[in-house]
């Protein structure tokens, strides 16, 4: 994958079409109707084919496109790393790679606008927004209790969102969380039982 080239069709989204809301969380039924996004990398493409969508279903696909083309340019990212291997399997849901033979899912996340809590109170007690994360996920196809690295954006002016295409900062972090890597450092979380290991990698602008 081409990351200097994906990161300028990501930034054509930034630049060029604003944050619109995504009409209703992401579920199935509508993933169906927006699966041309897993063969459609270029941001004109997108606009062409969504042209005549519904208004809802339309900002739907835009979101769903730009979130699923950053999370493939993070997977590559740590995938291109020492100490990291790609899942064998990709239609393995619980597991994108492995570092240093810990398993990982991963997911980009903007700061949570519904946590109770402020950022600091966050860095000052991940396991707290971890909790959160994990129980606040899609209750459906997606939805796992498994090993995750969440990289989580912030902005000061609260646009969050934008961070998905700044694949080149994102790259500085997590290349700097793969060389400081160690097991005994991971979050262990504990859900009636199951267990977990996870970790936040923080992108701030």
């Amino acid at each position: 994958m081409d990351l200097h080239l994906l990161e300028t069709e990501l930034k054509k989204r930034v630049a060029g079409y604003p944050y619109t809301p995504w009409g209703r969380k992401q579920a199935d039924d509508w993933d169906r109707q927006t699966n041309f996004i897993y063969h459609t990398n270029r941001w004109e493409t997108v606009l062409n084919i969504t042209a005549d969508m519904p208004a809802e279903l339309r900002n739907y696909a835009i979101n769903r496109w730009f979130n699923f083309w950053s999370a493939m340019g993070v997977e590559t990212i740590f995938c291109n790393l020492p100490g990291v291997v790609a899942a064998r399997d990709k239609k393995d849901r619980l597991t994108d790679f492995s570092i240093n033979g810990v398993k990982f899912d991963h997911k980009t996340t903007v700061y949570p606008a519904a946590y109770p809590h402020s950022i600091d109170y966050a860095r000052q007690h991940p396991t707290s927004l971890l909790m959160w994360l994990y129980g606040n996920q899609s209750q459906q196809k997606r939805f796992h209790l498994a090993n995750r690295l969440f990289i989580v954006l912030y902005r000061r002016d609260g646009e969050h969102w934008k961070l998905r295409a700044e694949l080149a900062t994102i790259a500085a972090a997590i290349e700097t969380y793969v060389r400081a890597f160690e097991i005994n450092k991971l979050f262990g979380l504990n859900f009636n039982g199951r267990t977990a290991v996870a970790d936040l990698i923080w992108i701030e602008r």
